[in-house]
């Protein structure tokens, strides 16, 4: 797990800039709030499918990376299924680390 994006990514939950748990990811996808939606990759296939497909419908940035267990000790919660972060510089700070390879 890259020390990097999980660093972007404790900071931006700091920062009120991420929304997680299946409600509020559906609910700001929903609104057109995401700037960047990241699955986790033991998320079952369903719900990956449906998060996808609710994120190409929102033209929205779509990664999958981490597990539940990464994800959630990211941000200081529990396991998280998917994680939808909101301001455009994380989103583009995380993702470049991202597609970059460090993660």
């Amino acid at each position: 797990m890259s020390e990097s994006v999980i660093h972007l990514l404790g900071l931006s939950q700091r920062a009120g800039k991420i929304v997680s748990g299946d409600f509020a990811v559906r609910e700001h996808l929903a609104k057109g709030k995401v700037k960047l939606l990241i699955i986790a990759t033991n998320t079952s296939e369903r719900i990956k499918e449906e998060y996808i497909r609710i994120g190409q419908s929102k033209k929205v940035s779509t990664r999958i990376f981490f597990t539940k267990e990464e994800l959630g000790l990211a941000l200081g919660k529990s396991p998280r299924a998917a994680v939808a972060i909101l301001d455009p510089n994380f989103a583009r700070g995380i993702e470049g680390l991202l597609e970059g390879g460090e993660a």
